[in-house]
């Protein structure tokens, strides 16, 4: 049912300052800051030759991120996304398999302008999964 792996999502306090690390000590490829008040976060891109890094920062206090930052002072990985061809489908067959859907169960469109679900952690080894249509 999964596809390829979209992204690693890192939370972190300073946007501008984890850019720069990515962007001048890894010489990576950082895409400009993209606001998203649907999600409470503000986000970047880092292009790899096979995958992403997405960094999100808090947008405000009552940001999802706010309260992962607060529990781990120092960062680290949010959430990792698979594709999924269907994303609906998706949601359906999980669900009849027992796996909670966050946030109501209905896809929200995400930083690629897609189709968006997450899974809850506990039903996934204390991960938290993204889902992307692709």
């Amino acid at each position: 049912m999964i596809g390829r792996l979209n992204h690693i999502a890192i939370a972190v306090r300073d946007l501008g300052a984890a850019s720069r690390l990515y962007r001048e000590t890894l010489g990576a490829e950082v895409s400009a800051p993209q606001p998203l008040p649907e999600h409470g976060v503000t986000v970047v891109f880092i292009t790899l030759p096979n995958t992403k890094v997405e960094l999100l920062e808090p947008l405000g206090e009552t940001s999802p991120i706010a309260g992962f930052l607060d529990k781990n002072p120092d960062g680290g990985i949010h959430h990792v996304c698979y594709e999924v061809e269907d994303i609906l489908a998706a949601r359906d067959r999980l669900v009849s398999s027992g796996a909670r859907v966050l946030g109501g169960g209905e896809p929200k469109i995400g930083a690629h302008g897609k189709p968006v679900l997450f899974l809850h952690p506990k039903d996934f080894n204390g991960t938290l999964i993204e889902l992307e249509q692709a």
